[in-house]
């Protein structure tokens, strides 16, 4: 295996701004700002001791959250900046599509930029003027090309330095976040360019959150967090390792934020006087988040569970869920109902029923008391829900409604629109074809 890029033990720190500014360097200088060792809550760390080598001839992923060292990693490999220790290693001619479009000029034609910015990039005069009709053809820009750049669109901007960045022709690629630089057509012409590249075998090092991405174009893959390497090796493994992490931290969000609308429902809402029976009941679900009702029947704890029974606020999609309630009445009661609405992140109904549309007519209730609401199969498309859970009487007078207080998420790994996700299967004829393991 000949590497193609190297990095062994690298760590990259920071200093902080701290408001701080002198005048002049001579002012600088007297106060031995410069030369003096910076302490610890001066900096911060990009990158921690990160090792990892991609062989050359393949596509490497580098996937992590936002502020992980990602765009950092690529910055050390393009030679923008330097390691503060450890060394890296890079074989052969790179373009970098990290800043696309820096060094353009505003000022001058999209034609004399591409001769600028090609030289930037290592070309000759001669070998841009070979490939100036390509470039100019890749990037859609044949009427605007002899236009100055400060009359184009950003896109058209970002389009213009992605098409002379990838007509390099370099050993190394590095790719940072670039695939949004068009609209959709564009972006797979991009990625249609991606593959010409591995199957000419040139190494490409990947920054994306396109997670997908990773695991169809990468050979290895490596998870960023806060500058620290966690895991790195097979794209299918590290990506599985990165989403449980990803849920993890949106589990302790859904509970937080549950926590904090429950506490604020019951600080600002007291027990409110019995609803008159002959009054038609409100629509509760054009109310607002809270909780009322006359507290004669009290819901005193809402759980969501998941396939084991487990306490959890992040589910996939298709698979069980149940919504426990624990309810207490003040005095025997006859007249009890239980409710569930579930409703998206926007406020629309996904599903709402009760225990009395459906005939199930509880004949009594003292004391403390459970229900349970179980979904076999929890067939909503990824996103954020919010959840309604009531007990009232049978005329819809409410003794404790919980409007919007409870927030859970849905997961997939399919990217549908809309709310419902129905449990379905393809059929194709036979004059259809696949890759194949695509079908």
């Amino acid at each position: 295996m000949t590497p193609a890029i190297e990095l062994t033990n690298v760590s990259k720190i920071y200093r902080r701004y701290g408001g701080r500014q002198f005048a002049t360097l001579k002012s600088a200088l007297l106060q031995r700002s410069i030369l003096r060792t910076l302490q610890p809550s001066e900096t911060f760390s990009a990158l921690t001791n990160v090792s990892f080598t991609v062989p050359k001839g393949s596509t490497y992923g580098v996937v992590g959250p936002n502020g992980s060292g990602k765009s950092t990693a690529l910055k050390l490999v393009a030679g923008i900046t330097k390691p503060t220790s450890g060394t890296v290693r890079v074989q052969g001619r790179i373009s970098a599509l990290i800043e696309l479009g820096a060094g353009f000029h505003p000022e001058i034609s999209g034609r004399e930029n591409v001769f600028i910015n090609g030289i930037m990039l290592g070309l000759t005069k001669r070998e841009i003027t070979e490939r100036f009709d390509e470039i100019v053809d890749f990037a859609e820009l044949t009427e605007f090309i002899d236009a100055p750049v400060k009359t184009y669109s950003s896109g058209m901007y970002m389009r213009l330095g992605f098409a002379v960045a990838i007509h390099v022709n370099p050993d190394v690629l590095l790719v940072d976040e670039v695939l949004a630089v068009g609209d959709e057509a564009f972006t797979h012409k991009c990625l249609d360019k991606f593959a010409e590249f591995r199957r000419r075998g040139k190494t490409i090092l990947l920054v994306t959150h396109s997670l997908s991405l990773v695991e169809r174009f990468c050979d290895e893959a490596i998870w960023l967090d806060s500058g620290v390497a966690r895991a790195h090796g097979d794209p299918t493994r590290v990506v599985s390792e990165y989403l449980m992490a990803v849920e993890a931290s949106e589990e302790h969000l859904m509970e937080t934020t549950t926590a904090k609308a429950v506490a604020a429902a019951e600080e600002e809402t007291a027990p409110q006087p019995q609803v008159d029976p002959n009054q038609p009941p409100e629509n509760m679900f054009q109310a607002s988040e809270g909780r009322w009702g006359a507290r004669e029947v009290e819901i005193t704890d809402v759980t969501l569970l998941d396939l084991e029974g487990k306490p959890s606020f992040v589910f996939h999609s298709g698979d069980p869920m149940s919504i426990h309630l624990k309810v207490r009445a003040a005095k025997p009661n006859d007249d009890v109902v239980f409710g569930i609405g579930i409703f998206s992140a926007e406020g629309v109904c996904c599903y709402g029923t009760n225990t009395f549309v459906e005939e199930i007519n509880p004949a009594r209730l003292a004391g403390d008391g459970e229900a349970t609401f179980a979904i076999e199969g929890l067939d909503l498309v990824e996103g954020t829900y919010k959840l309604d859970v009531a007990v009232h009487r049978r005329d819809g007078a409410p003794y404790d409604y919980h409007r919007l207080l409870y927030t859970f998420r849905v997961k997939s790994r399919t990217h549908d629109a809309g709310i419902y996700r129905p449990r379905h299967t393809w059929r194709f004829s036979p004059s259809l074809t696949f890759p194949a393991g695509e079908k």
